[in-house]
């Protein structure tokens, strides 16, 4: 019995000193907030992303799932580099195809006096 009654008074001795020492009974206060794990390799803010970058990213777990501030700002990201791109496509095709218009049509002259049209030239014709 007094083995029994030991035990008990240890027990609650370990678990008081326990719970001082977490919530707070030191001189520098109760244990700090954990910082939430961030993203550690964000995508490069000085240059355009490219396929490593992506390849490389990878999110932060949280207690459900992925941090969604990171995941948003990564997609947000992407779809406006995606959106630049896809512009800057659109006005490469739009200036190749008016250069090919260009070309199929002949080079253009300087004045209009060499210029010759072709209704003209048939109309002397018999």
């Amino acid at each position: 019995m007094v083995m029994f009654l030991f035990l008990v008074v240890a027990l609650a001795v370990v678990v008081g000193a326990v719970t001082l020492a977490v919530v707070g009974g030191g001189e520098n206060g109760p244990l700090p907030e954990a910082a939430p794990e961030r993203l550690r390799d964000p995508l490069p803010p000085d240059r355009p992303v490219d396929r490593a970058d992506v390849e490389g990213l990878r999110f932060p777990l949280a207690a459900r799932g992925y941090r969604m501030a990171d995941v948003d700002d990564a997609l947000g990201r992407l779809g406006a580099e995606l959106a630049e791109r896809d512009a800057r496509i659109a006005d490469l095709e739009s200036a190749l195809a008016g250069a090919r218009s260009a070309a199929a049509h002949g080079p253009v002259q300087a004045s209009g006096e060499n210029h010759v049209s072709m209704d003209k030239r048939q109309e002397g014709r018999p």
